[in-house]
């Protein structure tokens, strides 16, 4: 009888520390052992190629329920299937909360969509819209019991957005109850007001939408919602940081001990605030927010990774198609940019517009890569070292890559269900030749093999990364008193 079920024989293994040649035993799904030769009843070869830990992207929209009935275009299914193509194994989606109504019934039937059709492990962070009494009393004590253990809250955009005592309700609650915080900031009333002017001036074009969220809303933003996560003494992740100008907020904040940790995506590495000005309604495929920037902002974020500031890179993958009744025309031909579903698709060219920009340029090394795309928000969001390493013990989730692989990214390669990529044409050094997931070879060559429905749920219990420093102003825990 062989010793394993399945051995990943004579790549080179990527960590987030070490680098170094080995067999991979896999038996029963999980890492069994790693060591210079071993046996196995099935064996790949891995010669020539990086074995690494599974693409972790903890900030992705999936089958996300929309208000007043259905859902995202992407449904668990084909977004698993984009993932798998792209070499991440495990995600972190989003339960939905609409303003008037609670949290529970959103969050069970996100568990049963996911239950029905993922392929790759999964998680959530339980939006919340309206911190009412119930909901901060009872409902988010619930939440985290049952192994959601992180809230996610926006500074902006109608009909989500809290207002500062809102935030301040939620980041109480989280510290009561163990969770982080994770925050998308932007000034709310800063972005409306700009809007207004803009529209009133006959600038409705999506190349406007970057003219009405500026660098200054997002760091203003970042710098308050910190401040306040300061005041109550509790734990937060910024979101999608766009710029170094935002960078530089976290970096202080850092710098003097606050617990607050940052990423940014794929799309500010390659897209830019000028791809919004293409001509006709093509500009509205590269629509996000915060906005893609401008020349050089780019080569900053990467200085802002180097120095450890920025330590996620996600895909925050919110698309929505350029054409059909839930695209980018939803509203018609040539619609103000107010009315143009927002946000791009990007789980599949994650880890391979990463790979090509940061370790094919030679802005970050192998190990650095690893930490962005799976070890680091394995940590930060309570999975390490089940996910996220290679290492006896570690889920079996890998992915073997072809470091000097050059490709030509089309829509049809990402596997999602949206009909465009913003990362057409763009060609990247690095690609993924297979994926294994729990010891089972879910992907080779670009034809995903896994099934419906064999995704698990992934419950977080406390963990200390997350738990608050104890230092208040004055030494006064308001959050036991104000419910």
């Amino acid at each position: 009888m062989a010793d394993f079920d399945l051995v990943v024989r004579g790549g080179t293994v990527v960590t987030a520390a070490d680098t170094y040649r080995a067999d991979v035993g896999i038996r029963g799904g999980t890492i069994a052992a790693i060591a210079d030769r071993l046996d196995g009843a099935e064996t790949i070869d891995a010669s020539g190629l990086l074995v690494m830990p599974g693409g972790v992207d903890t900030h992705c929209h999936i089958e996300q329920l929309r208000q007043g009935g259905g859902t995202d275009e992407e449904s668990f299914t084909t977004g698993s299937a984009a993932c798998l193509a792209g070499g991440t194994t495990s995600v972190i989606t989003f339960a939905s909360q609409f303003k008037g109504h609670g949290t529970r019934e959103t969050l069970a039937e996100y568990h049963r969509r996911a239950k029905a059709g993922a392929m790759v492990d999964y998680s959530f962070h339980q939006i919340i819209t309206d911190p009412t009494e119930t909901v901060v009393r009872d409902e988010i004590p619930e939440i985290v019991a049952s192994g959601v253990r992180s809230l996610k809250v926006f500074m902006t955009y109608d009909p989500m957005h809290l207002d500062d005592a809102q935030y301040l309700r939620v980041l109480a609650a989280a510290r009561r109850n163990g969770a982080l915080v994770t925050v998308h900031c932007e000034n709310y009333e800063a972005i409306r007001w700009r809007t207004a002017a803009l529209l009133a001036d006959g600038r409705t074009g999506p190349k406007y939408h970057s003219w009405s969220r500026p660098k200054l809303v997002e760091s203003e933003a970042t710098h308050r919602a910190i401040a306040l996560a300061e005041l109550v003494d509790q734990p937060i992740q910024v979101f999608h940081v766009s710029c170094t100008e935002v960078a530089e907020e976290v970096a202080r904040a850092q710098a003097r001990g606050v617990k607050v940790w940052a990423e940014t995506c794929t799309q500010y590495f390659v897209l830019q605030a000028k791809d919004m000005d293409r001509p006709g309604f093509e500009g509205a495929k590269f629509m996000c927010s915060p906005s893609p920037r401008g020349e050089g902002d780019a080569e900053a974020l990467w200085g802002d990774i180097r120095r450890g500031t920025l330590d996620v890179i996600s895909s925050d993958h919110a698309g929505s198609s350029y054409e059909g009744n839930r695209g980018k025309r939803v509203a018609g031909d040539n619609p103000p940019f107010t009315q143009v579903p927002n946000g791009v698709p990007g789980l599949a060219a994650r880890l391979p517009v990463v790979f090509s920009e940061g370790v094919s340029a030679g802005r970050i090394d192998l190990n650095h890569f690893v930490r962005l795309t799976a070890a680091n928000p394995a940590k930060l969001f309570g999975l390490y070292p089940r996910k996220g390493t290679i290492a006896p013990g570690s889920d079996a989730d890998l992915v073997l890559w072809d470091a000097g692989r050059k490709v030509t990214i089309t829509n049809a390669m990402m596997q999602h269900v949206i009909d465009y990529t913003p990362y057409e044409g763009l060609t990247v050094t690095g690609w993924p030749v297979a994926t294994i997931k729990d010891g089972r070879v879910a992907m080779r060559d670009g034809k995903v093999q896994a099934e419906p429905g064999t995704g698990r749920f992934l419950a977080r219990g406390p963990y200390d990364m997350i738990k608050p420093r104890g230092v208040l102003p004055d030494g006064f825990d308001a959050s036991q008193f104000i419910v």
